[in-house]
Formats: C-alpha cells, structure tokens, sequence
C-alpha cells in the first residue's frame, strides 16, 4: 500500500542516515528487532542500486584520471628482433646484404602535446563536472532507498495492526460461538444460530491467515530492500506511533519547493551534467585549432652485417719492373672479417632525435563541425532535463501536499466513523446477547466496527506516510 504511494515521492531530498557511523550496531544475527535507522543504513551500503550507482561514480573516477593523464608526456620503449634475407639495405651499414643478416634495434620515445585548443583541459574539466554529477546520483539513489525502507517498515506496523484487529474480531466472534454453544446445550438458543456464529468464526479464521501471510509479505518487501544477508528472526523495533503535528501543512507547496531544490540531489545533479555538457562543447570547438606536439626519442641497434676487416701480411707480389730493370715489389695482404662486436655497435649506433610537429585542420570530412552540434545538442539536452528535473519536483511538492491535507480530513472524518461504529457494535452486541436481534444483524454491526477499525489504521498511517514524504523533500531526517 505504502510502497505504491512512495511512487510519486520518489526523488526527495531526505538526509541520509550516516550508514558508516551505526554499521557496527547493526542487530548481529538479527539478535534483536532493527529500528528504522538500521534498516535504512543497511540499505544504504547493501542495496544492489546503491552499490550499481557507486560503480558509475568509480568509472567517472576513472575517466577523470585517463583524461589528467592525456596532458602528461607519454613514453614508450621497444624492441625488435629481426632476421633479414635476400639482398636488402642494411640501416647500419647502408649497404646492400645478400644474406641472412640479423637486426636488433632498441629505442625509446616520448612526446607531448604542447596545444590542442584546450581540449586535454576542457575535458578534464568535463569529466570532473560529471564525477560530481555521478556522486549526486549516488546520494539520489541513497534518498530513494531511504524513504522506500520508511515506506516498507511504516507498512510492517500496518499490516501486523491490521492482524492485531483481524484477531480481535476472531476473539469476538468466539466468544459468541462458546456462549452460544452454551445456550443451545442448555435449549435456550436456536441451532441456527450457533451454526451462523461458526460459520463467521471459519471466515474470521481466514482473515486472520490472510493478514497473516501480508505481514510475511511486508518483511520481505523490507528484507529485499535491504538485500539483508539473513532473513532467519528478522524482526522491525516497533516505535510509539503517534500522529504528527500537521504545521508542515501550513507551508505552501512553493516554500517547500524552494528549500527542497536547493538540497535535491537530482536537481544537483542536472546542474552538474549542464556544466558538463557546456564543457563537453569546448572539448568539440578545439578541434578546430591547431595542435603542436613536442616528440623525441633515443635508439641504437645491432647488425649481423656490420663487420671490420683486418689486414694479414701474405708474401709479396710483383706488380711490376722499373726502367733500371728492378721488380716492383707489394706485400700480399689478405683481410680478415669479424662482426662488429654487441656492445660496441650499442655504442656506435646510438642515436637522438627531438623535434615538434604542427599539424593544422583544414578539412575533416566535417567531423569536426558534426561533433561540434553533437555537443551543442546534449548542451541543450541537459538544460532540459534540468528544467524538467525542477518542474517534476514542483509537481512531486505539489501533489504530496494535497494528498497529506487529503489524508488529514480523512483520518478526522474514519475517527468518527469508528466512534459510531463502537457504539452501534456495542448496542447491537447488548441486545443480540438478550435475543433482541438475529445473528445476521449482529454480524453486520461487527463487521462494519472491524472495517471502520481498519478504514482509521489505514487513514492514519497514510497520512504519517504523507507527512513524511513532505518532510522528505525538505531534508528532515526520517523518522517515526
């Protein structure tokens, strides 16, 4: 019933309770009964929704530290292996191979963006603005949980009162049925009308089972809520319910606007998206400026074809005879070739390079411009979706006020429904306990106290429940 009526509650500015400073109370298995704040602080850590939107906040976290990371300088090292085969050009030597010839090559390189238009920047600003609309979120969720476990634990003391007048009319009606039985062994009563008696006392058994199996019903919407570990004993604190003061009524639904659109967190939030998106089209515009980039790196390397020759002495040669007739004598040299060694190459080929690159956008195939009203439209987006956000809870004020006056006059008028109902019973009982009326007449007076019972239980906690949404949206803490 309750939890129906939270729908166009929903999106309240409630405080939270302070899960992190009750957690280590919480009942330990469910040793004894929970009072609405533990069951709202659990809620708060345990609720799959709740635990949903923190991973959205830590994915903003994420974006927010990859995008501060996109204006550090990168650096990168590598390494390669290489067999080369058939005639190439070896990049050491500059000369033409014809064998199999290996190369390695390490480096190191860096680079760093110098300028963009400012959009390294804009989108760190960006992201920042959705991280804090991510954790708005979070609180709004938060908010939610909490006046829907209000909502399923107002609905516990309900449904178990509605069992307590369920059971009262039970006793009633068995009481009758012992009397009577009584009257009709000692001849002074019709059969008949045991057998009517017995017959209301079977009806009255089932609804005693049926509010039986709602209060069931009730812990286990609560429980789920929770997402409780254990269920096993689970039982609610029951509180002095009394009816609340109604001078929140004497605000009008725009001064309780006005307190509550400071503190929504939806409203919050839709401000933050609109700071985002107004970023997100300087992110866009920049691409439209140029981009310098300062880049260096540092390399050597090593080839299997880089070698030296050594000369060997072989003999002499006669290369030829001067006109006095001597022979012209040379030494036969030969060479002999050995690969560079690994660490000297390292050395010798070790080589730097630092320069900037300027690149200017002339045309993108109008990515570019597309992008651009891409950002513009989502700008606009978020402007609406806050205006909307405000208008919704405007209405949400709006409504729950009525209601709350609504459920007042009706919790009056069920109050002196019951008053009637309580006397007539009462005439009624008195005359069918002398034989003035039949069974029927009597069963009718009672069934109408026991609905008149159960019209003021239901106007009363749905107009607590009221009292409290609008308390909801001016940030009291919920409690009964």
């Amino acid at each position: 019933m309750l939890l129906a009526a939270f729908g166009q509650a929903q999106g309240g500015p409630s405080a939270p309770v302070a899960a992190d400073s009750i957690h280590n109370n919480w009942p330990e298995n469910n040793s004894r009964p929970w009072t609405l704040q533990e069951c709202i602080a659990y809620a708060q850590v345990h609720n799959l929704q709740v635990q949903m939107q923190e991973l959205n906040v830590r994915m903003s976290e994420i974006n927010l530290r990859a995008s501060k990371g996109q204006m550090l300088p990168n650096l990168n090292a590598g390494a390669a292996h290489t067999y080369q085969y058939g005639q190439t050009i070896d990049r050491f030597t500059n000369t033409f191979v014809n064998d199999r010839v290996l190369n390695q090559n390490f480096f190191v390189s860096s680079n760093v963006t110098l300028f963009n238009g400012l959009q390294n920047y804009n989108t760190v600003q960006q992201n920042k603005y959705n991280l804090e609309a991510s954790r708005f979120g979070v609180d709004q969720t938060r908010y939610d949980i909490s006046m829907n476990v209000a909502s399923a634990y107002l609905n516990i003391l309900f449904t178990e009162d509605q069992l307590t007048i369920a059971e009262k009319q039970r006793g009633l009606t068995q009481s009758q049925v012992d009397r009577t039985q009584k009257l009709v062994n000692a001849g002074a009563a019709a059969r008949g009308t045991l057998l009517d008696l017995q017959t209301q006392l079977a009806q009255e058994e089932v609804a005693v089972v049926n509010a039986t199996n709602n209060v069931t019903m009730a812990y286990l919407t609560l429980t789920q809520l929770m997402n409780l570990d254990s269920v096993a004993g689970f039982k609610i604190a029951r509180p002095d319910l009394n009816v609340p003061n109604e001078s929140i009524l004497s605000e009008t639904p725009e001064q309780i606007f006005a307190a509550a659109q400071n503190i929504q967190p939806s409203i919050k939030q839709a401000d933050a998206s609109i700071k985002g998106a107004e970023k997100g089209v300087d992110v866009a515009q920049g691409a439209l400026s140029p981009t310098l980039t300062l880049q260096g790196s540092l390399g050597t390397g090593y080839s299997g074809a880089r070698q030296t020759a050594t000369p060997v002495v072989n003999g002499v040669d006669t290369v030829g005879v001067t006109t006095g007739g001597d022979f012209v004598l040379v030494p036969g040299i030969d060479y002999n070739y050995a690969i560079v060694p690994f660490g000297e190459q390292l050395d010798n080929n070790f080589n730097q390079s630092f320069g900037v690159q300027l690149t200017i956008p002339i045309f993108n195939r109008l990515q570019v411009n597309s992008n651009i009203q891409r950002a513009e439209v989502q700008y606009q987006n978020a402007q609406l979706n806050a205006d909307l956000a405000k208008q919704n809870l405007l209405k949400n004020i709006q409504q729950a006020h009525a209601d709350a006056k609504a459920s007042l006059e009706r919790y009056r008028a069920q109050q002196s429904a019951l008053s009637a109902a309580e006397e007539a019973f009462k005439y009624t009982e008195e005359k069918f306990n002398v034989g003035a009326v039949n069974t029927i007449d009597y069963t009718n007076a009672k069934n109408r106290l026991a609905k008149a019972e159960s019209d003021v239980l239901q106007a009363k906690f749905d107009y607590i429940f009221r009292l409290k949404v609008l308390e909801y949206y001016k940030g009291n803490p919920i409690t009964f």
